[in-house]
């Protein structure tokens, strides 16, 4: 019954994100924000909802290994499949805003959720002790508001012309928007809830420790909308918003998500997650690098990606 209560809280979970990113980005073509900024925000924060309804209910539910996890291993997904295969189907350009700040601030927001779960190593306290407490939390949703803020500003500052975007939009009104809206994320908690339960069983039945079902099967089934949007961007050559879908749902995951889930319930940190984060850092530096390069991920650097996301599975199954 647990693999049925997966199955369907997978399927919920995929297609509310579905439904919510459709309402969602009509909404923002109706208000004329840019494809990038609408990667960045509406849709990153749609294929987000998963990871941040399974880590919020893991955390209330006191499984802090799957709520932990399942960020860390849903970004790495992001950055190595996702990106991965959105690349290999059609190389993707990046803009130079994107290289110069948001790619960068999520290696920084990723290397302030370093330093914050390693507090006791760093205080000379024995491992495991490490939490990642409510004032944590707290900073991490500070910094969010700040890359919120810097977000509302360039959406401000950088309005588009009436497209066809907005024309279809406008076709369908805003009741038919927000509707999708909403039941696109009734979907995503009633999915996420399914999702945290019937996880957590089958890893006590099979005896996987929380964190190696965080860190694939959750993490896996809740970036699926990342890699489905981000594909389909791809294969309409709207490479802006795949990308900005990717970069925007890491920096959503580390600092909302968690900071949220900490506020709710401390969480403690198994020592494990230390080197899968930095896996993590030093991926996203690697994607920082192939963004350099003709500001262009081209298909060869897709391949590689793709190719890291199974050597780390790989690894942490072996690890686990």
């Amino acid at each position: 019954m647990s693999y049925i209560l997966l199955v369907v809280g997978f399927a919920l979970l995929i297609k509310g994100a579905d439904w919510f990113v459709e309402g969602a980005s009509s909404i923002a073509a109706l208000l004329r924000i840019s494809p990038m900024l609408i990667g960045l925000t509406i849709v990153a924060f749609g294929t987000s909802s998963p990871e941040a309804t399974v880590s919020i209910l893991a955390a209330m539910k006191g499984n802090a290994d799957v709520a932990l996890g399942n960020i860390v291993g849903s970004n790495i997904l992001n950055t190595t499949l996702a990106i991965g295969l959105t690349a290999f189907l059609m190389p993707m350009k990046v803009e130079s805003t994107t290289i110069r700040k948001e790619i960068p601030f999520t290696v920084l927001a990723s290397v302030a959720l370093l330093v914050l779960i390693s507090d006791a190593a760093l205080q000379g306290a024995e491992a495991g002790n490490s939490w990642i407490t409510r004032g944590d939390g707290i900073i991490l949703l500070l910094f969010f508001a700040i890359f919120l803020y810097y977000i509302i500003e360039a959406a401000l500052n950088n309005r588009e012309q009436p497209s066809e975007d907005y024309a279809a939009a406008g076709a369908k009104g805003w009741g038919r928007n927000i509707l999708f809206t909403l039941l696109g994320l009734a979907g995503i908690i009633i999915g996420g809830e399914l999702v945290v339960r019937s996880s957590t069983q089958i890893a006590l039945a099979l005896g996987m420790s929380e964190t190696l079902v965080g860190l694939t099967i959750v993490a896996i089934g809740t970036s699926l909308p990342e890699i489905v949007t981000s594909v389909t961007a791809a294969l309409k050559k709207r490479g802006d918003i795949a990308l900005g879908n990717i970069v925007g749902s890491n920096i959503f995951n580390l600092l909302f998500v968690l900071g949220t889930a900490s506020v709710v319930a401390p969480l403690g940190v198994d020592p494990k997650i230390a080197s899968d984060m930095l896996i993590m850092i030093g991926l996203m530096v690697v994607l920082f690098i192939f963004s350099r390069t003709r500001y262009t991920i081209a298909r060869s650097e897709g391949i590689i990606l793709a190719v890291s996301y199974l050597v780390y599975l790989v690894y942490i199954i072996i690890r686990n």
